[in-house]
């Protein structure tokens, strides 16, 4: 049952379930399910290596695990769940966009930056999204489905496995010589992760379970983006982790925010950064206040000066994004001015304030837009 206030989110009628795939099960389970199969349990361990380690997804490469199992043990715990539609570059090819579509036809979003000392990918959680923020192209098309764990992992793996291949361009990130690696991972793609509390919850320890159990990411490098789902902020603050909260703000002011983000109705602003403050108290991390920049909506300089007073002295920074406009929408990014007086604002309070460096504008980079084409 849901814990009271929380909200919950029925998949479509007739949705079908992913099928069940390694990155779902602890490693617990997988001895469980490979067991079931008439397999020895160790074969679970194998599976997870050529997986999360090897990124061998052939049959043909597990050498170690006798040729007649391979295929019972991929059809089982190996399944298809995602295939590429297309991949779009731009940036000098340093960054990639991906659309996927999932084993039921559902198309999702993840995009890959690779930067002279880091690479970053925001991957998706949900196909589309419940929240009906009335700027955001995902938002405005709705939600369809959660995505598994294994559907968001296999996005992350997949980009791992870019980079170790080198199809993403940039040379090597901080110049070792070496094929890049994957630094941050940030839940900002399509949909609000905690609502889809459980399984991102399983997709944050499929990264960060050492080697072979899981990628042997580090928490730290992990960002989870919340429009502010207060339950679900307190739930994820008792999780233990030292990944980072983001909020998405947008107003520092309750009647905005009641339109921009209309969640905001069921729990205000204040009750919102109490819940990431709490969150921030106990992972001992920085909060991400993330404020995309519309123009003539919510850029005012008093607007700057109303968030400053808001955060000043709080674990916090104010990360500002220039909205990506999408096509027809009457939403766009600030004028440079008012973006710069903003800042000004925001800084005369002590708060750590920076802009958002935008990438992918020709690539169709704000979320949900390329599914909205091919749709």
């Amino acid at each position: 049952m849901p814990a009271p206030g929380e909200l919950t989110f029925a998949a479509p009628r007739g949705a079908k379930k992913p099928p069940r795939h390694l990155a779902d099960l602890s490693p617990a389970q997988r001895k469980e399910a490979v067991a079931a199969l008439g397999e020895k349990p160790f074969r679970a361990k194998q599976l997870s290596q050529h997986y999360f380690a090897r990124l061998a997804h052939d049959p043909g490469q597990w050498t170690d695990i006798p040729a007649a199992s391979r295929g019972r043990l991929r059809d089982a715990l190996l399944p298809d769940l995602m295939a590429v539609v297309r991949h779009i570059s731009c940036d000098g090819d340093t960054t990639r966009k991906t659309l996927w579509r999932l084993f039921d036809g559902t198309l999702v979003e993840s995009v890959l930056m690779r930067y002279p000392d880091r690479v970053t990918m925001c991957i998706s959680s949900q196909a589309g999204c419940g929240m009906n923020c009335p700027f955001c192209a995902t938002g405005q098309a709705g939600l369809d489905r959660n995505l598994s764990t294994a559907e968001i992992v296999h996005q992350i793996v997949d980009g791992i496995r870019a980079l170790r291949d080198g199809e993403i361009g940039g040379g090597d990130a901080g110049g070792t010589g070496s094929p890049a690696r994957l630094s941050n991972i940030v839940f900002m793609g399509m949909g609000e992760p905690l609502a889809n509390y459980n399984r991102v919850i399983g997709a944050i320890r499929r990264l960060t379970d050492p080697e072979p159990d899981g990628l042997g990411l580090s928490q730290r490098g992990i960002t989870v983006s919340t429009v502010g789902l207060v339950p679900a902020m307190h739930r994820f603050a008792d999780e233990g982790f030292s990944c980072r909260l983001a909020v998405s703000l947008h107003a520092p002011d309750d009647e905005l925010r009641d339109t921009l983000v209309p969640v905001n109705t069921r729990w205000r602003v204040r009750e919102v950064l109490d819940a990431a403050w709490e969150y921030a108290a106990k992972s001992g991390r920085r909060v991400s206040i993330e404020y995309a920049l519309i123009r003539d909506i919510n850029d005012q300089a008093w607007r700057g000066d109303r968030l400053g007073r808001l955060l000043k002295g709080k674990r916090a920074h104010v990360n500002l994004i220039p909205l990506n406009p999408t096509p027809g929408s009457k939403w766009t990014a600030s004028r440079p001015e008012d973006q710069d007086a903003f800042v000004a604002a925001i800084a005369a309070h002590g708060v750590p304030v920076t802009v958002r460096d935008t990438r992918g504008q020709e690539i169709e980079g704000a979320c949900g837009q390329l599914a909205g084409a091919e749709r």
